[in-house]
């Protein structure tokens, strides 16, 4: 097999690619730094040129994914700017989005157990992307009467549990619990029963 990192001439990002597939493939603990190398294209005593370890190459993986994911949502709350409620439920349905079209990062961000204090560079982009979210909430939420008020951290941790329990139960073809409802809906309608009962949006006549 010819060696494609180095012909490439970037072997650590190889490296991420080839995780990322693996990842999508076995899970985050169902493969090796050798299968990864292997993928990659090169020995497995390359991959330590640049990862210490597994858990360094998906910690990797997560912070690019943590990139996207951040650039996304920024997006989706600009261009649901100037309402309020729009640029949050932008947010909303942005997680749902990357979550399908990214699912390798998504799995290394989520579910592979690594912190997100695995590396400051890591922990600084996963702010990032919790920053987006909580500021579209801190917008929103002040339409809310300030003794009623949530603070917003709690209330885009609920908005993000949300959105990560529909993909986690019926975006990701989990078996079993495959839904009547198309995942977008599901996210769609909850976070308006959630939003109701804030007070932000009229009750169904």
């Amino acid at each position: 097999m010819p060696k494609r990192g180095y012909h490439h001439g970037n072997l650590r990002q190889a490296l991420v690619e080839a995780a990322l597939k693996l990842i999508e493939e076995k899970g985050p603990t169902g493969f090796t730094l050798s299968e990864a190398a292997k993928q990659a294209g090169v020995t497995p005593a390359a991959v330590y040129r640049h990862f210490g370890g597994r858990e360094d190459l998906i910690s990797e993986a997560a912070r690019q994914g943590y990139e996207i994911f951040a650039d996304v949502l920024e997006y989706a709350y600009n261009a649901g700017k100037p309402s309020d409620l729009a640029a949050f439920e932008s947010c909303g349905r942005a997680y749902l989005a990357f979550a399908r079209r990214y699912p390798g990062h998504y799995i290394a961000m989520f579910e592979s157990g690594i912190s997100v204090n695995h590396s400051p560079e890591l922990a600084q982009i996963s702010a990032r992307a919790r920053g987006v979210m909580e500021e579209a909430a801190k917008r929103l939420s002040e339409h809310i009467p300030e003794d009623k008020r949530p603070p917003a951290s709690m209330f885009s941790a609920h908005i993000w549990a949300m959105s990560h329990g529909v993909v986690e139960l019926f975006a990701r073809n989990s078996p079993g619990t495959q839904s009547p409802f198309p995942p977008e809906d599901l996210l769609e309608s909850g976070i308006g029963v959630y939003l109701r009962g804030l007070g932000l949006i009229p009750p169904d006549a």
